[in-house]
C-alpha cells in the first residue's frame, strides 16, 4: 500500500482520503473478529505547537496511521507550548540568526522539502502572533463545546486543521480573537458558548490541564506523540514507519503492561 510519506504533490488534508481502502490493515485482519470487537481503541497522545511547523507536516502521518488503522486507535490532540512567547524566542533563540526574517527564512527552508504543503510565502514576516496561546484557549474552547455536545462531532479536529490552514497557508494572524472567532464561524461552531468558555477561564484551565499532562509523561518539544502510557514517546520530525511499527507493536500485545522493546 502507498505511504503517506511517499506521495509528492498532493495536499496532506486530502491525501489519505485520496487513498484506495479497499483492504484491511494487514494487522487487524490477523487479529480474530471477537478480539477485535473487544478491544478499546490504542491512545495516541499527540502534544504539539499550533504554530509549529513541524506539527503542521506531522499531520500527514496522523491521517496516515488514521488511514492504516481505523478504529483500532484514537488521537487525542494536547498542546504544548513552544511559541509562547515569540518575541521572547526572537530575541533569544534568533537574535544572533537574524530575529523575524532569520526565523522566516529557516521556515521556508523547511517547506522546500514538503512541496505537496506550500505555505504562505511571507509566513512569520507579515503580522506575526505574539503567541500561540490565544490559539490554543480557543481550541480548548471548541473542544469543551464539543464534549458537551454544544458543537456537532468533529468540530474540534476541524477547528486545529481550520487554525493552522489559517497561519500556515494564508497568512493569518491566529493570536487575534477575531480571526479565531471567524474560523470558528465559519465551523458553524457557536460562538456565545466558546467566547464563555474563554471568558469564564474553563477553556484556560483545560489548557494547563494539557500542561501538567505534558509534564508528567517528560514531553521536551513539538510535536511529540505519546503512546503506552507515556513508555513509547516519538518526538519531532519521525517517519511514519517508526510510527507504524510502534503502532503495530501495542496492537499486536494489548493487553500486556509491558514496555515495548521495538
Amino acid at each position: 500500500m502507498q505511504r503517506i510519506d511517499e506521495f509528492n504533490g498532493l495536499d496532506p488534508r486530502c491525501a489519505a482520503a485520496r487513498i484506495a481502502a479497499t483492504t484491511a490493515p494487514p494487522l487487524l485482519k490477523s487479529i480474530p473478529q471477537t478480539h477485535r470487537l473487544a478491544m478499546r481503541p490504542l491512545p495516541i497522545l499527540y502534544f504539539s505547537d499550533i504554530l509549529c511547523i513541524w506539527a503542521y507536516f506531522s499531520e500527514l502521518r496522523l491521517d496516515q496511521a488514521r488511514h492504516d488503522f481505523g478504529a483500532q486507535i484514537q488521537v487525542q490532540y494536547r498542546f504544548f507550548q513552544v511559541f509562547g512567547d515569540v518575541p521572547g524566542k526572537m530575541a533569544t533563540s534568533w537574535r544572533d540568526k537574524g530575529g523575524y526574517d532569520g526565523f522566516a527564512d529557516h521556515v521556508q527552508t523547511i517547506a522546500a522539502r514538503f512541496p505537496e504543503t506550500p505555505i504562505h510565502p511571507r509566513l512569520w514576516r507579515d503580522s506575526p502572533p505574539a503567541s500561540s496561546n490565544p490559539a490554543h484557549v480557543f481550541l480548548k474552547a471548541v473542544q469543551i463545546c464539543e464534549q458537551e455536545q454544544s458543537c456537532a462531532p468533529g468540530a474540534f479536529e476541524r477547528a486545529i486543521r481550520k487554525v493552522r490552514d489559517a497561519f500556515f497557508v494564508e497568512g493569518r494572524n491566529v493570536a487575534r480573537r477575531e480571526v479565531l472567532l471567524d474560523i470558528g464561524a465559519s465551523l458553524d461552531a457557536p460562538v456565545d458558548p466558546i467566547c464563555r468558555l474563554i471568558d469564564d477561564g474553563r477553556a484556560h484551565a483545560a489548557l494547563a490541564a494539557d500542561d501538567r499532562e505534558a509534564a508528567k509523561l517528560g514531553v521536551k518539544g513539538s510535536p511529540t506523540m505519546s503512546l503506552n502510557e507515556g513508555r513509547q514517546t516519538l518526538s519531532g520530525n519521525i517517519g511514519y514507519r517508526i510510527v507504524e511499527a510502534n503502532i503495530q507493536e501495542l496492537l499486536r500485545e494489548p493487553n500486556l503492561d509491558l514496555a515495548s522493546w521495538c
